[in-house]
Order: structure tokens, then C-alpha cells, then sequence
């Protein structure tokens, strides 16, 4: 059993569990970096399953904390790179899983990590992220070469229901995870269940990870479209393409848009990613 396990048993974590250990070993929450370590024993087991993590697995985790889901998921035979920003907390992870031979800790930050320095095919992401990086580590992980088969992710409430949308509440981000991936809000999680608590509800989001449809150069445009359309994403499709993307004229649009039997007066948040694929295709080459 790793060093200190037994004062974070998941059957009896709790806040007040959690907040004698971190105050034991010096290691205060620093809210810059969004540390709000996870202190329910049926939130972690409910993460687990959702996880399924298989034996010898590799399992990336991002912003492993003081290890309280490290240590289930090495419990459950996974093969663990832990990629952590704080330096306090790389030293105290490295005391406490010393003899863990299946534990890689990386210190740095995981947007500047190379995916494939810390993942191997197959792999998957499992992990509490820190919620002001969500998005960019969608990216980073989605937009790479070897992108994971799955991840499983705590975020906050709102962003996961935000991705996980279907048309009439999308945006940029739900367009790009779901073109990635089939993604779910698996269920979601009080502010109660961490220490300290944060200001607001969180969710588990699922994805499953999908085969890519288009090649580089097709994705960069299909990316150019999207994020035109988006930024004004309450305006009428046929206008918002027309003023964002210049060299694009209005008769091009409404012939590409009744093309894709998509009404000019829709708003880009109601389009589905099918039918972005579609509209990127009639409207190929863009200006």
C-alpha cells in the first residue's frame, strides 16, 4: 500500500478528512490554480465506473492533487502518467507513491506536455481537471495526433452541459468535442463533495472518441467556419457568415445553406455538427 494511504481511505473520506490531511502535510488549497481536492468516497467510486478502467491500461491523469483518485486507479491496475503543475504536491506524490512502479508523475504544465511523451495507444483521460483550463485541454487532447479512446472528466456543471448540448444550446466548444467524440454528462456532482468547496456544481463528462471524417487541412477549415459563425452566435446564420468570413458573399451563402436544407434565419447555436460538416463542404473553398 503507498506511503499515508490509510488517512485517505475512500470509505471515509469527508471534507474535514481531507482538510486535516492537507493541513498536516502543508499543503493548502491555492485557489490560482483551481485545487478543490475531490472528498467523497461515492463520488469517487461512481467516477470509477464510469472510467472502467481495465487492467495495465494507460491512464493520464491531469492535476492529480494529493492522489485520491491516483490511488484508485492504480488500485484498479492501471498503468498511471500524473501530470501536475504545484511542486509541492510532485513531492508529496512522490514520497507517497515511492513504491508504486505503475505511478509516472510528470511536473509541468499539461498544456505544454506533448500528448505523446505521456500517453501510449490505447490510452485515457481520467481525471479532475482544473476548470480553467477545461477547454484548452480539449483541445489539446482532441486536436491531437494520438487522442485518447475515452476520457472522463470533472468540470464544472455548466461547461459539461454546455459540450455535452444538443442543437439550440451549442457553441464553438460543443461543436468541436462532439465532432471528436459521442459525449455525455454522465451525472453531476455538488460543490459539497470537494475541499475546499467550490463556488460552484460539478459534472463528470464521458466521451467516447469517435474516427476522424476529415483530414488536417479540412478540419482547419471546417475550425475557420465554426468559430466564424460563433462569433455572433445569436444572429441569423446567413448574416453572421456573410460579415465574418469577408470575400464571402450573401448569394453564396443562401445557395451553400438551401444546399444543406438549412434555413437562412437560423442561428449558428442551433446547428448541429453534421450540419456544419455539410454547410463546410458546400461552401469549400472558403475565401
Amino acid at each position: 500500500m503507498p506511503r499515508g494511504a490509510h488517512e485517505l481511505d475512500p470509505a471515509r473520506l469527508g471534507p474535514e478528512a481531507v482538510e486535516r490531511y492537507l493541513r498536516h502535510h502543508g499543503l493548502k488549497a491555492r485557489k490560482s490554480m483551481s485545487q478543490n481536492h475531490l472528498a467523497d468516497g461515492a463520488v469517487l467510486e461512481r467516477i470509477l465506473e464510469v472510467a472502467a478502467v481495465q487492467p495495465g491500461e494507460c491512464i493520464v491523469e491531469v492535476g492529480p492533487g494529493v492522489g485520491i483518485l491516483t490511488a484508485q486507479l492504480l488500485e484498479a491496475g492501471a498503468s498511471v502518467t500524473a501530470v501536475e503543475l504545484d511542486s509541492r504536491l510532485v513531492a508529496h506524490l512522490r514520497e507517497r507513491f515511492e513504491d508504486e512502479a505503475e505511478l509516472r508523475l510528470v511536473e509541468g504544465d499539461f498544456l505544454d506536455v506533448e500528448v505523446s511523451d505521456v500517453a501510449a495507444e490505447p490510452w485515457a483521460l481520467v481525471a479532475n481537471v482544473p476548470y480553467h483550463i477545461t477547454s484548452p485541454i480539449l483541445h489539446h487532447v482532441l486536436g491531437a495526433e494520438l487522442r485518447p479512446t475515452r476520457f472522463v472528466m470533472m468540470v464544472q456543471k455548466e461547461v459539461a452541459e454546455r459540450i455535452a448540448s444538443p442543437p439550440g444550446g451549442m457553441s464553438y466548444l460543443s461543436v468541436f468535442v462532439q465532432y471528436h467524440a459521442d459525449v455525455r454528462v454522465a451525472f453531476t456532482v455538488p460543490a459539497s463533495s470537494f475541499e475546499p468547496a467550490p463556488e460552484v456544481d460539478s459534472a463528470i463528462l464521458a466521451g467516447e472518441t469517435c474516427e476522424r471524417t476529415l483530414d488536417a487541412d479540412d478540419e482547419d477549415e471546417l475550425w475557420r467556419l465554426v468559430q466564424a459563425g460563433f462569433r455572433e452566435r445569436r444572429k441569423m446564420i446567413h448574416n453572421v457568415l456573410a460579415r465574418q468570413l469577408p470575400g464571402l458573399d450573401r448569394e453564396r451563402v443562401d445557395a451553400a445553406l438551401a444546399a444543406c436544407s438549412i434555413r437562412p434565419d437560423r442561428r449558428p447555436q442551433t446547428l448541429s455538427v453534421g450540419e456544419w460538416l455539410a454547410l463546410r463542404v458546400a461552401l469549400t473553398p472558403l475565401p
